[in-house]
């Protein structure tokens, strides 16, 4: 089983709506896409094996994979799709009037680089655009680097985590996505300095969503020259960009984007995982 399937809890979601154990997935046959992206479903350097199952979020991953030669793909939506499944009946999204303040996801770097920005004249641009109360989401990384999280700490921001996705099965919070969509559906506003994963769960929730202020960018310009697409995400997503968006226009893009019309039911995901139940 490729072990970024673990990442964010997405396995274990996955079991659990097919009524299987949220604690103990069994493997799955292929390899998730794990988060939001411009490309085939997968980051760069991330090329599954010839011939192994790829299961992404929507038919633009697909496209684009086939595009450059890739096959043995299933468009199957992301895994968040399911979890909001899972929550619809015991966890159901509040009204709007009962939604106040913002949650804001700077722009984070990763395990194998840095990201360089102006940390100050974001928090600035934050202040200056949102009303009532902002949490701001930090990635692990910059979590535990008190020297950042101490500015937005200081701005008067009430700063959290949401956990670690985990590296070869090691150290994952499980409930990565519970947290997440708990924190999203008591804020009225999902916001962030680049289009990410975040800012489609927010609108998959009704939250409304925005892009706006330093974008940042990866410290080592080789790393720019392939992982950054900012430039290409805001000429093919202008809906999502600025401080106020549309949101009947954010909502349909953010149903293709994550795959809510391309969603499996338990059955065919068994069947897909190789999780099939027989005896």
């Amino acid at each position: 089983m490729d072990t970024s399937n673990h990442w964010y809890g997405h396995a274990h979601i996955l079991s659990e709506y097919c009524g299987l154990s949220f604690e103990e997935p069994r493997p799955i046959w292929g390899v998730l896409q794990h988060g939001w992206n411009l490309l085939h479903g997968f980051g760069p350097g991330h090329a599954p094996p010839y011939g192994f199952p790829k299961f992404v979020w929507s038919h633009a991953n697909l496209r684009r994979a086939q595009a450059i030669g890739w096959r043995d793909y299933a468009v199957i939506g992301a895994p968040w799709n399911y979890l909001l499944e899972l929550k619809k009946d015991t966890e159901p999204v509040p009204e709007a009037a009962e939604r106040e303040g913002t949650i804001f996801y700077p722009f984070h770097t990763w395990d194998h680089g840095q990201v360089s920005g102006d940390h100050d004249r974001l928090i600035a641009e934050i202040r200056d655009t949102e009303d009532g109360p902002v949490t701001v989401c930090l990635y692990w990384i910059e979590y535990e680097m008190p020297e950042v999280r101490r500015r937005y700490e200081d701005a008067g921001f009430r700063v959290i985590c949401h956990g670690r996705r985990g590296t070869l099965r090691q150290g994952t919070d499980t409930r990565f996505l519970h947290k997440q969509y708990a924190e999203q559906i008591r804020h009225r506003r999902v916001a962030s300095n680049r289009l990410t994963t975040a800012i489609f769960y927010g609108a998959s929730v009704g939250s409304e969503v925005a892009v706006y202020g330093d974008p940042m960018t990866f410290s080592d310009v080789r790393d720019a020259s392939v992982r950054d697409g900012n430039e290409q995400a805001r000429r093919l997503f202008p809906e999502f960009h600025g401080v106020k968006t549309d949101a009947e226009e954010v909502r349909a893009t953010t149903v293709r984007e994550l795959g809510l019309d391309a969603m499996a039911s338990p059955a065919e995901l068994r069947a897909l995982f190789g999780w099939e139940i027989t005896g």
